[in-house]
């Protein structure tokens, strides 16, 4: 009677939940679904109940219903969105929490709980339609600190019109932020307008840029550029350090007026634009070799973000390739489920050059390898990226650098230490706490410490600023031009490191 009692206030709190839920079966039968998800879904209870789950919806995803992958994989699932059909054809999508039921390790289905976003999807793919934008910060996959630190700067930049230089290495998805902060912003409904300052001529790039006036020169016609095709919404200029000094003069004039001049034109015409720019090398180092004015720096990076690279935040690479696997999954019509354990050693030793781009084009071409298996390993891996993989193992399954080190980083930087510190002979002063880090050897160094070979890498490291440091009095800017890092880059090491640079100020 007590049990009897029980379930019907289970069923009535579930009754009157405002999310949808729904129960499976472990062969996938509905035994119970709320009024609330029959609303969502457009169905009466009658019609689901006692069926099976794929027999009354279409999953267009080769994985198939979330219910059912917690069902096969023994794996509990929070806020993944989902988009499939009933049977009228009517598009949903919810963010679903799926949880598989277990007793005495026997799976005797699942619960979904679920949240309607279809209204949300359908305006945002009409607005992002619009604007030119595929992506939003919610694009964005990974919950590391260093990124999410990064995303959370990027959102408060949206709140605002001020430029924004966006840094960071190739493929570590900076159009992928210059979109979400368009998305994000009062501009959304406006255009966005996305060039590559460097896939273009300079002579060709002037009247791209700045639209040109007929007569201005054989064929010429009057056509608006892209500062005035973007007018009302936000204009990305990619890899801005390519434009040639004289276009970086006249595109600082357009952010200093806010108007644009065509090319054989006399008159301004005035715009209403956000410029966002991106550069895939240090801005001050740019600077020094003459491929980015110094003012425009200014004038650009009111607002700028630092993108990790991906050797730097090692722990979002087993998120990124689930979604990878999902998304190439429903292009190939696969059933990849995971990855073999070896396969995901390999990718987090590896360091990744290419970052994220490099890991997505490398899952993409494994998948492109494999037949039905449910598994992706590192022998589906294409041989060249394969031999890179292993390697990379290897080096980290020697005593001297455990996985995860990125230990080909780290030697690179106490290589070119030594290189410095030996031009400079016997220079440590009182700062370096007596220690003659310089004219040991490496080998020497490294010998001499204890502990692990990542607290060895650190301690190193962390000898490297204190000396430095204490050289140029605690300047962070004179430090990091010695060291060859930008100042938002040293600012990161100093404080994984626990470095205080007001020590060693006079």
């Amino acid at each position: 009677m007590e049990d009897a009692v029980r379930l019907r206030l289970l069923e009535g709190l579930l009754k009157g939940l405002d999310e949808g839920v729904h129960i499976i079966d472990a062969n996938g039968m509905t035994v119970y679904y709320n009024r609330k998800m029959a609303d969502i879904e457009g169905m009466r209870p009658e019609d689901v109940i006692g069926k099976r789950i794929e027999d009354v919806f279409t999953f267009p995803d080769a994985a198939g219903s979330t219910l059912l992958q917690a069902v096969r994989l023994r794996l509990a699932r929070e806020n993944v969105k989902q988009t499939y059909f009933n049977q009228s054809g009517k598009a949903i999508t919810t963010v679903n929490r799926t949880y598989p039921i277990i007793a005495d390790g026997r799976v005797f289905g699942a619960v979904e709980i679920a949240r309607d976003v279809t209204p949300v999807e359908r305006l945002q793919n009409q607005l992002l339609g619009q604007s030119g934008v595929r992506y939003t910060f919610a694009s964005i996959v990974g919950s590391s600190p260093v990124l999410r630190e990064v995303v959370e700067q990027a959102m408060r930049a949206a709140r605002t019109d001020s430029s924004v230089l966006i840094i960071g290495e190739t493929g570590t998805g900076k159009e992928l932020f210059a979109q979400s902060v368009h998305a994000a912003s009062r501009r959304s409904q406006g255009p966005f307008v996305s060039q590559n300052c460097a896939a273009i001529p300079d002579s060709l790039m002037e009247g791209l840029l700045f639209g040109t006036a007929r007569g201005a020169f054989t064929g010429a016609v009057d056509r608006p550029g892209l500062l005035e095709q973007a007018d009302g919404g936000t204009l990305l200029l990619d890899e801005v350090n390519s434009l040639s000094p004289p276009l970086q003069a006249k595109l600082l004039r357009v952010l200093q007026e806010r108007a644009v001049r065509r090319v054989g034109e006399l008159k301004d015409r005035h715009i209403d634009v956000r410029i966002l720019a991106t550069i895939n090398e240090d801005p001050l180092q740019a600077i020094a070799a003459g491929r980015l004015r110094e003012d425009l720096y200014y004038r650009l990076s009111v607002v700028a973000l630092l993108i990790p690279p991906l050797r730097e935040r090692k722990e979002d690479i087993a998120q990124l390739v689930e979604v990878f696997i999902e998304k190439l999954n429903r292009r190939f019509g696969l059933a990849v489920e995971r990855m073999h354990p070896t396969l995901r050693q390999a990718f987090l030793a590896y360091d990744w050059p290419g970052n994220v781009r490099e890991l997505e084009h490398t899952v993409e071409g494994a998948m492109n390898l494999l037949q039905d298996e449910r598994e992706l390993g590192l022998s589906h891996v294409p041989l060249h990226l394969r031999r890179k993989l292993e390697r990379a193992l290897q080096v980290n399954a020697s005593p001297e650098a455990p996985a995860g080190v990125g230990a080909d980083r780290k030697h690179d930087m106490l290589a070119a230490w030594d290189e410095t510190s030996g031009a400079r002979g016997d220079a440590a002063d009182e700062g370096t706490q007596g220690m003659d880090f310089a004219s040991r050897t490496r080998d020497e160094r490294v010998a001499s410490r204890v502990g692990t070979w990542r607290e060895r890498v650190q301690q190193a490291e962390r000898q490297i600023l204190m000396e430095v440091l204490a050289r140029h009095g605690g300047n962070v800017s004179a430090t990091a031009r010695e060291l060859g890092l930008s100042r938002q880059n040293l600012q990161y090491w100093l404080r994984e490191l626990a470095v205080d640079p007001a020590v060693y100020r006079k």
